[in-house]
């Protein structure tokens, strides 16, 4: 079984990959308490700046802001949010940046993950704030997916492999069939579809094709 693991040959943590898990920790220390769970001091005015807000919030709300298309993405809920948004931009995206370069990986993470969030808020529906690096792993899940689309992915619940092509696929529809049935889940399904369908026209976009033997 031709099984995906870290690939050593190269860079376990290339830069991008290190500075962005870095980044996301520490922004996370600052402005999310370790006891309550809840905002620090420093997190509540990140949050109302930072945050990726509605633009139907209305006065009392905060104002959406440009930035936060890009600001949003180092900002989590809680310790298995970051946890989980890490732990997959490292587990898929270390191979991407190994295969494509620093540049273009960042490049095309930061797109995926404004396209995410646009796609988020015009088809998303009213939302009060959004934040997550969710939208942006997802574009890496799906490039790993075109890349290495028969590399096997071990699921964690059932434990049972499934190729990297097949598991892209049906957590795509996973998401689409959310989306349109559980609007009010508080998750933002269409931020990581759009993360999904921006990586795919990217990838299109700058003809990249996957390695030979993949």
């Amino acid at each position: 079984m031709n099984q995906f693991q870290p690939n050593t040959r190269f860079s376990v943590f290339p830069p991008a990959i290190k500075y962005l898990l870095i980044w996301n920790g520490i922004i996370f220390l600052i402005t999310k308490s370790m006891f309550t769970g809840g905002w620090t001091p420093i997190g509540e005015i990140v949050a109302q700046y930072f945050a990726l807000w509605s633009l139907d919030g209305g006065g009392s709300l905060p104002s959406f802001m440009p930035w936060q298309l890009v600001t949003y993405m180092f900002l989590h809920a809680d310790l298995s949010h970051i946890f989980f948004n890490l732990f997959a931009l490292w587990i898929f995206g270390q191979a991407i940046e190994n295969l494509w370069g620093t540049r273009r990986f960042i490049i095309y993470y930061f797109l995926t993950g404004i396209g995410a969030a646009i796609i988020h808020m015009l088809v998303g529906g009213y939302f009060t704030y959004t934040i997550g690096a969710s939208g942006a792993v997802f574009g890496i899940l799906l490039a790993f997916g075109m890349m290495f689309p028969n590399q096997y992915i071990i699921l964690l619940f059932p434990p049972i492999p499934i190729k990297a092509k097949y598991f892209v696929g049906i957590y795509g529809a996973f998401e689409l069939f959310s989306g349109l049935s559980r609007a009010d889940s508080g998750v933002a399904h269409f931020a990581h579809l759009g993360g999904l369908v921006v990586g795919f026209t990217l990838i299109k976009l700058w003809k990249i094709k996957k390695p030979y033997g993949n």
